[in-house]
């Protein structure tokens, strides 16, 4: 039976009885879930298991793919993001996402990657630009390496300032949430500890919810993780009791390398 979660508090996304398909196949199997206003919230299993697909229906990227559809709710604001009504530009600004691979615009400088959002939403004024291309780069701990190259490529940059420039992108439209699906797979140690340094730099501003196949990853940046199974939340709790003491068999025997 898919994991039912006690309310809580003032939660940034209440999702209920979501199901997700690609074409005729089920990837979420109905689930519940509440995730809490800001923190790092970790989803992990294996491969397969919809945890990329579940973080793609939080800003609906999801139903871009063909033959993608979604039903169930979740609630952001106060509102269904699903309803006809709801403008999904407007929700990937205040919902971000940054991308396994980086992925920055190959034809564009540094500066023009920044406020590539901003651009495609029409909500810049150029004479704030300067401000907000140094806010985001410095947020995203990469300002101080390119400030004297902001006219260069981005695709220019090594893998992990890339990724850092694409992180920079996502803030630069001040989003209340930023999603990130496997962040640092592409990415070499060194890299890997700028990012996971920038996520805990940034949690107390935003609601993160990241994706990760990594477990001792969601054990150093995570606030609460999530174990999904074969399209199920199985458990939903803060890190710490996950990966210590969890409540369910199937969990134990994930984070113990029985399988995965």
């Amino acid at each position: 039976m898919p994991l039912r979660q006690s309310p809580i508090d003032n939660p940034q996304f209440s999702v209920s009885g979501l199901k997700a398909w690609y074409g005729k196949t089920l990837v979420l199997k109905g689930i519940e879930m509440q995730i809490p206003t800001g923190g790092v919230t970790a989803i992990i299993g294996p491969s397969g298991c919809g945890k990329s697909t579940f973080i793609r229906c939080l800003n609906r990227m999801h139903e871009i793919v063909p033959g993608a559809r979604v039903e169930g709710s979740i609630v952001l604001e106060g509102q269904d993001i699903n309803h006809p009504n709801v403008d999904p530009a407007r929700l990937r600004r205040k919902v971000g996402m940054v991308f396994q691979k980086p992925n920055p615009f190959p034809t564009m400088t540094i500066r023009e990657n920044v406020l590539a959002g901003l651009r495609l939403t029409k909500t810049s004024s150029k004479s704030n630009d300067a401000q907000i291309v140094e806010r985001a780069l410095r947020q995203a701990a990469l300002w101080d390496e390119v400030k004297d190259e902001l006219n260069k490529l981005g695709s220019g940059l090594s893998g992990g300032q890339q990724q850092r420039l694409c992180i920079a992108r996502a803030l630069a439209v001040d989003p209340d949430v930023i999603l990130m699906d496997e962040p640092c797979s592409a990415l070499d140690p060194i890299a890997t500890a700028r990012i996971e340094d920038l996520i805990h730099s940034l949690r107390e501003n935003y609601t993160i919810v990241i994706v990760t196949h990594n477990m001792q990853q969601a054990a150093r940046v995570s606030d609460r993780t999530a174990f999904f199974l074969m399209g199920e939340l199985i458990e939903f709790n803060d890190t710490d009791s996950i990966f210590t003491k969890p409540t369910k068999q199937q969990t134990d025997e994930y984070i113990t390398g029985k399988f995965g």
